[in-house]
């Protein structure tokens, strides 16, 4: 069969040496017979009601690739697209970023693992690591970055505030509406906490990337909600390392995109601490720490009690993480950083290693997940 890519897929380059054909407009491209289709995001979007006749042909496969969603990121994307249907008849296959259950005809292609790697400005950071841990002295005790409103992420925010957490780090909330259909309850004097707006707040200039430390977030009106766009110039900011933020900090509270459901869902904010070699601590689905050991990357059990990556009850885990930062920021931290750095040195190493296995192994991995399926 023909393979013919999307040339905005996230795999296009990594399987363009194997293609016969590409397109950029799927609207204006001509079909082509006896054929594997490589559809990315947008033109997916674009082009649903072409997509859903097509797969009714028995000499085409449709392969749609969302590697930058994964999980239940992905499963949501199905169904705002109205495609779940065919994911279930097995007519549209996927490629995602994260995990998934066994009867989504999907593989994984852990794209932001790999892609942190890419940018020659990260890599030039890398080589500052070591003042991560020359700096024993530090103005923060951890790192909590926050972009988009998430339920887990209002939630942790709200009590750290609190338990007077909050005070000991250098934070951000890049998206300050409510949680106002939250699995979590948090009600104070008859005050669902979840339903209200969160402060929005910004790394301090010296933190930011070089790339955005003169931007600027011009006073609007009281319902802006959300400023990455002004921050970043409708980049894709975070995707870029600065030492300052990691130097300045004992760890990093990483508040992954997927929290409630339980398949893992690795993203930049996992990757950026591990490309750095910053102490971490995940805020994710059960079962995360399980599934980065499974790649290969250590965590640091013994330094941190990490018994809630085993926790189904997602208020339950989130509870027990607060404990484990609320007694971590009270303990010797100086003391913490030294006895993380060689699982630190580790896994930044690991990734440098990893990054090109993962895409090494790609071809392969897609080639054989076709002939499964058309066996």
């Amino acid at each position: 069969m023909n393979l013919i890519i999307d040339t905005f897929s996230e795999v296009y380059n990594i399987l363009k040496f194997a293609a016969t054909d590409e397109f950029w407009d799927f609207s204006t491209h001509t079909v082509q017979s006896n054929s594997i289709y490589i559809i990315g995001r947008n033109q997916f979007i674009n082009n649903v009601s072409r997509i859903r006749e097509l797969v009714q042909r028995d000499d085409l496969t449709i392969v749609f690739d969302n590697s930058a969603e994964g999980s239940w990121t992905l499963v949501s994307q199905l169904h705002r697209l109205g495609v779940q249907d065919l994911v279930d008849q097995r007519k549209i296959l996927l490629i995602g970023g994260g995990d998934m259950p066994v009867e989504y005809p999907y593989i994984r292609y852990d794209h932001f693992i790999s892609c942190i790697l890419d940018y020659d400005e990260n890599l030039s950071m890398m080589q500052h690591s070591n003042e991560i841990f020359d700096n024993t002295h530090k103005p923060y005790g951890f790192l909590f970055l926050n972009g988009r409103a998430r339920p887990h992420r209002k939630y942790l925010w709200e009590r750290f505030k609190e338990l007077n957490i909050l005070e000991s780090a250098l934070w951000t909330m890049l998206d300050s509406r409510p949680s106002l259909n939250s699995p979590f309850e948090l009600e104070r004097n008859g005050v669902n906490i979840m339903a209200t707006t969160t402060e929005l707040r910004w790394l301090p200039r010296e933190y930011e990337f070089d790339f955005f430390k003169n931007a600027t977030v011009v006073p609007g009106p009281p319902e802006r909600t959300f400023v990455k766009p002004e921050l970043f110039n409708n980049l894709w900011g975070d995707i870029y390392l600065d030492i300052a933020p990691y130097r300045d900090s004992y760890f990093s509270l990483v508040t992954e995109t997927v929290f409630e459901y339980p398949h893992s869902f690795r993203t930049e904010k996992i990757a950026k601490p591990l490309a750095i070699a910053h102490p971490w601590i995940a805020v994710a689905n059960a079962g995360f720490y399980r599934d980065m050991h499974n790649l290969g990357f250590k965590t640091f059990n013994g330094l941190i009690d990490e018994s809630f990556d085993t926790m189904d009850n997602p208020q339950d885990r989130l509870e027990r993480i607060i404990a484990v930062v609320q007694d971590l920021v009270s303990s010797d931290l100086p003391s913490f950083l030294k006895a993380c750095e060689p699982v630190c040195k580790y896994n930044q190493q690991h990734l440098k290693e990893l990054a090109p296995q993962i895409r090494a192994e790609f071809p392969d991995k897609f080639f054989n997940f076709i002939k499964t399926h058309n066996e």
